[in-house]
């Protein structure tokens, strides 16, 4: 049976990123979240707040670090990894996540409009590139909220089959 290591959470920042850059020029994008979890004690309901230290690695930490506002509620998706030092004679170690697939929801610092980052697509909007990917929606980072190229002016976004679409074929199926 194959190891699983996989961790999905939604919080809110408890202070603005950093983004710093490794001696390989490798940059890296750090910050935490609070995650309230609701437990009932007696008769009331109480609020805990659980905190977590997220790492975002290259392009990603890069294209998003200016949206990472202290009270921004963000979605993470990531992995737990143990960072293990000697300090002084002592063992130490940390649990931080790494994330893989980061989500902007909103809220709190910032734009309150809503976009992400997945598979090197920032809303719709290649990082670094400030463009619109075609049929996708480009938002908060831009302060719009159009189908891209498209709804300026009442246009309508063309059929996927339409004339132009990439295809130089009609395909059967």
């Amino acid at each position: 049976m194959a190891d699983l290591n996989h961790v999905v959470l939604i919080g809110r920042l408890t202070r603005d990123a950093e983004l710093k850059y490794t001696a390989g020029g490798q940059s890296v994008c750090k910050f935490s979240i609070a995650v309230n979890r609701r437990r009932k004690n007696g008769e009331q309901w109480e609020d805990e707040a659980n905190f977590f230290d997220i790492v975002l690695w290259g392009r990603q930490g890069e294209a998003l670090n200016q949206y990472l506002l202290k009270g921004k509620m963000v979605g993470i998706e990531g992995e737990l990894r143990q960072d293990r030092w000697q300090q002084d004679g002592q063992n130490r170690s940390r649990v931080e996540i790494v994330a893989n697939n980061l989500q902007l929801l909103g809220g709190g610092g910032g734009n309150s409009g809503s976009g992400g980052y997945h598979n090197g697509a920032y809303s719709g909007v290649q990082a670094g590139q400030g463009q619109a990917a075609y049929g996708q929606t480009a938002s908060s980072a831009y302060g719009q909220t159009s189908q891209a190229g498209y709804g300026s002016g009442g246009q309508e976004a063309p059929p996927a089959n339409a004339p132009g679409d990439g295809f130089t074929d009609d395909i059967p199926f």
